[in-house]
């Protein structure tokens, strides 16, 4: 979250949103955001309500949910997605504000 938070203002540039699904409580993810101050939208899913929709992993031998990234445009549809395959496997920024800018052009 620290690479979102960094590079905040470079996603709103590109007229995207940044939320994050996590698999903590409501008050858990209200407590976290307002301590670190993040930017952008946090999303309690302890029932792992969007992680199924998404078919997002959880391994709890990994710690849990394993990361995955979208990009979803203005009609609701996947145009990105990347399952990670550990908690270190995420793309970089600058890759994801690429497929933006080409998408926006």
């Amino acid at each position: 979250m620290a690479q979102l938070r960094q590079d905040f203002d470079k996603f709103t540039a590109q007229d995207t949103a940044v939320i994050a699904v996590g698999p903590d409580s409501q008050s858990a993810f209200e407590d976290f955001w307002q301590k670190e101050e993040i930017p952008f939208i946090g999303l309690a899913d302890p029932d792992h309500t969007v992680a199924k929709q998404y078919d997002q992993e959880v391994n709890l031998l990994k710690f849990g949910r394993i990361p995955a990234q979208f990009i979803i445009n203005k009609q609701g549809i996947v145009q990105y997605a990347h399952y990670s395959s550990s908690m270190s496997d995420i793309p970089e920024n600058e890759e994801i504000l690429e497929i933006l800018k080409m998408m926006n052009t």
